[in-house]
């Protein structure tokens, strides 16, 4: 089968399509046949090996993981002779993005996953690509509300709201009732309000921290923020809950002893199958739906990952492996 690989950390150019061995379930896995995928910012980061301690987890000296890409959508080709979920031709959707797991990943005409991944049937309405786009995001965004206690109308901002996290942390949270501040670039301030955020601040002409505004939870979907900044921004008792950032670390540790206002964490993240079937129960009911930017097909996998790393993406980049 084709395959996007890699044998070494660095620039997008050290990715390479090759044909690899097609994988063979065992007893408690299933055989997808890929349609699409995704290019998204921790593909790139573990490729690159950024940070460098990434590393501990991806490989200290190469990959472990060959073949990368953590988010799927596809058909049901084969399943183990455990497997009670899943027949062959049911149309699927999920995440595997475990690190030290050696299996091929997602940028690869087939993948075996086991059954008990995050994984399941794919909505009816959506196509591949749509359903590709959506696990990683809207599950990080999600562990990060339910992480501050989302509630009806707690006051939050989410910072950098039209990315992938973004996007998908605004729906989630108007769903649960909150009262949305979505901050983006000008470009995106109409489809941040479409997706039903209350109030929109285009950072290119105001700077949230100076307009005498608080929260109670300030969200950094993009990992571009930091508490410093933002500390004027909340309210007492006031949650800053970020997605990257090790310098947040020492944070998260200081603010817990000192002050009133907080850094929490939900890193890692928590791939969990019961909060994608939540997710798909939101699309069939038309209340999520899925943002993407471009398309690439498999050969321009260097095209997307450079597109990706302009860190000025609307919502999703996606891979097309099959027609």
């Amino acid at each position: 089968m084709r395959a996007i690989v890699y044998d070494r950390y660095g620039p997008p150019e050290v990715l390479r399509i090759e044909e690899v061995e097609r994988p063979v379930p065992k007893e408690d896995e299933i055989l997808v046949k890929i349609h699409a995928s995704t290019v998204n910012r921790s593909d790139c980061a573990y490729r690159a090996a950024k940070p460098f301690v990434s590393r501990a987890f991806t490989g200290l000296r190469r990959p472990k993981r060959r073949v990368p890409g953590s988010e799927l959508a596809g058909e049901v080709a084969a399943v183990g002779e455990d497997v009670t979920e899943f027949q062959v031709g049911d149309r699927v959707f999920g995440v595997y993005p475990f690190l030290n797991d050696p299996r091929p990943g997602a940028y690869a005409e087939f993948m075996a996953i086991p059954e008990k991944a995050p994984l399941t049937h794919m909505p009816a309405s959506l196509s591949f690509e749509e359903a590709a786009s959506i696990p990683d995001g809207a599950m990080l965004a999600l562990g990060c509300l339910r992480r501050v206690g989302i509630r009806k109308g707690m006051r939050i901002l989410i910072y950098g709201a039209s990315g992938s996290i973004g996007t998908a942390g605004v729906q989630l949270a108007r769903h649960f009732e909150a009262h949305v501040t979505a901050v983006c670039n000008t470009k995106n301030v109409e489809l941040v309000r479409s997706l039903g955020a209350d109030d929109v601040i285009d950072y290119t002409k105001e700077d949230f921290t100076n307009n005498g505004q608080t929260y109670e939870v300030v969200f950094d979907a993009v990992g571009k923020h930091s508490f410093k900044r933002s500390r004027g921004s909340l309210s007492p008792g006031g949650l800053y809950i970020p997605t990257d950032g090790f310098d947040n670390v020492a944070w998260a540790l200081w603010t817990w002893k000192i002050g009133d206002r907080r850094v929490v964490w939900d890193i890692p993240p928590k791939y969990r199958k019961k909060d994608l079937v939540f997710l798909k129960e939101l699309i069939d009911a038309g209340k999520y739906r899925p943002v993407i930017d471009r398309s690439y097909p498999l050969e321009e996998i260097h095209e997307a990952v450079r597109y990706v790393e302009t860190e000025q993406k609307t919502g999703n980049v996606v891979l097309t492996v099959a027609a």
